[in-house]
């Protein structure tokens, strides 16, 4: 029997460990810093063992590693690169659903002379974006197409009927990770002109879009979009962009809180015992007992009763309340604060939006408007359409991996035929699956 270690048991975890578990022929060892959550995900499977882990202890993660087939890692992504040392250590494939980072890239040469695959991004977005993306670029570029134009948004947002609070937004994953994204630089390509935004400014760059029964989201810019000018072999496109889409309003908020400073993650002992109307304060720079709202609204430049000073004051952010300073930073002060007031509700469900839109110019002289729109819904009471998107296709590609159906080597993300193909074709039995349309422009 094949065996499988799962490293984490976080909220995206559970779908990855079941379909794993219902294969019948694979062995799953789940192992986490707080054992009780990996033993929920196993929940007395015969094929599975639930583990507790603390990933700084090396000795301890170099023998599950050890023991393993493949290592699927859903630590946070700092962790992946010593992961993988141990994987060329052991023989062991890698499956992450995290970015490639330079570190584990640097490992490509390493990992083909020992012929194991480390399979990175392999979620959603970076994932399914990869291969529904793909898809479509070699089916235009078979058909003697080229892509002039390349859009891609991908956000997880409350279902319609779910978007009850004035953020427009709740938690299926990690909220530090959703606050600390507000940090990123950003590079994109549009009409011919190259745009670099820094990451204090990020928030400030944001635009409304439509979707198709969904009505209009917001888009801002998601990381360097520009490295998949050649990753998705589309040397020479007019414009590559890709976004995130949030609900109205969330932008502004979002870039008014990161020119208080609340996206600082330095410790500051001076923290520990404050309430959030005097971490606020110590931001402002005036004292607790001052008129907070007013004085925050005046740091901001904006008015009083304005609605983001009205969804900082709904976040508790002029309130008395403690604030959770553990750790004690500023970011991770937001970032519980926003879970404790943004979590999903039982029986709520939550939502992915994906979309690609295409243009594509032809030999004889046609182009074409192409889409491609996912949406996926969560289960009431069941699992969140994020946990599901983000981990069934590592889970899917383990599998494929175990039975011989994906032979590569080296350092790689799904953007080959070989991946994609099965992967998607799978996820669209468990539908997961896009509309695509096609117009003539």
């Amino acid at each position: 029997m094949k065996k499988v270690l799962v490293l984490g048991a976080g909220l995206v975890a559970k779908p990855l460990v079941r379909y794993l578990l219902d294969q019948g022929d694979i062995f799953v060892v789940v192992a986490s810093r707080t054992v009780s959550k990996a033993e929920a995900l196993v929940d007395g499977h015969s094929n599975g063992r639930a583990l507790p882990l603390n990933v700084k202890n090396i000795d301890e993660l170099d023998k599950l590693v050890q023991e393993a087939d493949i290592a699927i890692s859903l630590l946070p992504y700092t962790y992946h690169v010593q992961v993988a040392e141990f994987c060329l250590k052991h023989q062991t494939h890698l499956i992450t659903t995290s970015y490639v980072s330079p570190a584990m890239k640097a490992l490509d040469a390493q990992a083909r002379e020992k012929k194991l695959l480390f399979l990175n991004e392999i979620g959603l977005d970076p994932g399914i974006d990869h291969m529904s993306a793909m898809k479509i670029i070699h089916q235009v570029q078979n058909q003697g197409g080229k892509i002039i134009s390349f859009e891609s948004c991908c956000g997880g947002l409350p279902a319609p009927e779910a978007n009850d609070n004035p953020l427009g937004y709740k938690f299926s994953w990690s909220p530090r990770g959703v606050v600390m994204a507000g940090r990123n630089a950003a590079h994109f390509r549009k009409d011919n002109r190259d745009i670099q935004i820094e990451g204090k400014d990020l928030f400030r760059n944001h635009w409304p879009k439509e979707v198709e029964s969904l009505g209009m989201l917001e888009v801002y810019p998601n990381r360097d979009s520009m490295l998949y000018e050649e990753l998705y072999g589309l040397q020479g496109v007019e414009t590559l962009f890709r976004g995130t889409f949030r609900n109205p309003g969330w932008c502004e908020t979002l870039l008014n809180i990161v020119n208080l400073g609340f996206l600082d993650d330095t410790e500051k002992p001076e923290l520990v015992g404050k309430s959030l109307a005097e971490v606020t304060a110590l931001l402002v720079g005036v004292p607790a007992n001052a008129d907070l709202k007013a004085k925050t609204a005046a740091k901001l430049g904006l008015e009083t009763n304005s609605e983001v000073i009205a969804r900082m004051e709904w976040l508790g952010l002029f309130s008395d309340e403690p604030a959770d300073t553990d750790p004690a930073t500023l970011l991770d002060v937001l970032a519980s604060r926003m879970l404790k007031k943004m979590p999903y509700q039982k029986g709520e469900r939550d939502m992915i939006v994906l979309q690609h839109d295409f243009i594509a110019a032809y030999p004889d002289g046609k182009r074409k408007k192409i889409c491609s729109l996912l949406i996926d819904y969560g289960i009431p009471n069941g699992d969140s359409s994020m946990a599901r998107t983000v981990s069934l296709p590592a889970a899917i590609a383990a599998k494929l991996m175990l039975n011989g159906k994906i032979r590569m080597s080296g350092v790689h993300i799904p953007v080959v035929p070989e991946i994609y193909e099965p992967v998607l074709a799978e996820l669209e039995t468990m539908n997961i699956t896009f509309k695509e349309t096609e117009s003539t422009l």
